[in-house]
């Protein structure tokens, strides 16, 4: 039997010329844009010579900030190219170790052995204020994480805790002992990465020697040991990730990132898996954006020189 169609009228001449037009669009564009895809985002980025980089972090937009050890400089790279630029532009005697973005469009800056946190616009570069933490050889202001009411800063030479007011009209810099399980050691690397707990109320610190996760309640400073099932312990354990109830946690040295799942209450931390790349070289802290974690290859088993090269990483999450 045949069947009817309803009449196709024949295609103009201005629209015969714009599909040619179209197709030698997407024959320049390439394979991946003419189909549709977007190029696929780089999964290593270099940063400059001698950056000494430490710490990264990224916002809702797609675009790390990286501190340098060096000076105190920080980089922003466009996760989309890899391509960056210096942001900030630092200063002799001025260093910059972890770092966090906040919804406020300011970083806020963990200045190690000068004992200070900085506060970066990070859409200009421009230094909006400077909080002097700490004095003395005994203090190195390491990482920081961030609560609607204060950013919280670790001291690796002492067994405090640094909240820092954000916004107007809260106060000033509240000192916080660590008390309870907390062991503090001489000569080492004690306190460094740092996160919330799930339920937002308090932080998880990591201690790196001898690597073990600790509860810190923010109220009074009582630091309960995080109970490590699948593993001994975190050493050498440097920056912190949590997504919901899954915590990463850089090992530098060990080149290894070692993934657990906490317990509701953060008391209890089980190993599920260890991530590992052959183009990790000691990374130190890391951030998550989408389905990645970025991280920064500090090196530190390298010569640290204006001349040594540096980069960061994506691994799937």
């Amino acid at each position: 039997m045949t069947r009817n169609h309803p009449q196709r009228p024949l295609p103009s001449r201005r629209a015969v010329l714009g599909g040619a037009a179209v197709a030698a669009l997407a024959a320049a564009a390439g394979p991946a844009e003419a189909a549709g895809r977007r190029p696929a985002w780089p999964t290593q980025f270099p940063l400059p010579d001698g950056w000494l980089p430490e710490g990264i972090t990224i916002g809702r937009a797609p675009y790390a900030y990286l501190g340098s050890r060096a000076d105190g400089a920080i980089h922003r790279t466009d996760l989309r190219t890899g391509r960056g630029t210096v942001l900030h532009q630092g200063a002799p005697g001025l260093t910059a170790i972890g770092l966090k973005l906040g919804d406020d469009g300011l970083l806020y800056v963990a200045g190690g052995a000068g004992g200070t946190a900085r506060l970066v616009d990070a859409r200009t570069g421009a230094l909006r204020g400077t909080h002097h933490l700490a004095t003395g050889s005994g203090h190195f202001v390491n990482d920081v994480v961030l609560f609607p009411d204060r950013a919280w800063f670790t001291d690796s030479r002492d067994a405090v805790l640094y909240g820092v007011p954000r916004g107007r009209g809260r106060g000033g810099v509240r000192v916080l002992p660590l008390t309870g399980d907390w062991e503090q050691l001489p000569d080492v690397i004690n306190a460094n990465g740092i996160v919330s707990t799930p339920d937002g109320c308090d932080v998880i610190v990591v201690s790196s020697t001898p690597g073990e996760l600790y509860r810190v309640s923010l109220e009074t400073g009582r630091a309960r040991r995080i109970a490590l099932s699948g593993a001994d312990d975190v050493v050498n354990g440097d920056g912190l990730v949590r997504v919901g109830r899954t915590l990463y946690v850089v090992q530098n040295r060990l080149n290894v990132v070692t993934v657990f799942d906490l317990d509701a209450r953060a008391t209890t931390a089980t190993l599920r898996r260890s991530i590992t790349d052959p183009r990790f070289d000691v990374p130190a802290t890391a951030a998550r954006f989408r389905d990645r974690l970025y991280l920064v290859n500090a090196r530190f088993t390298s010569p640290q020189t204006p001349e040594t090269t540096f980069t960061a990483v994506a691994v799937p999450l």
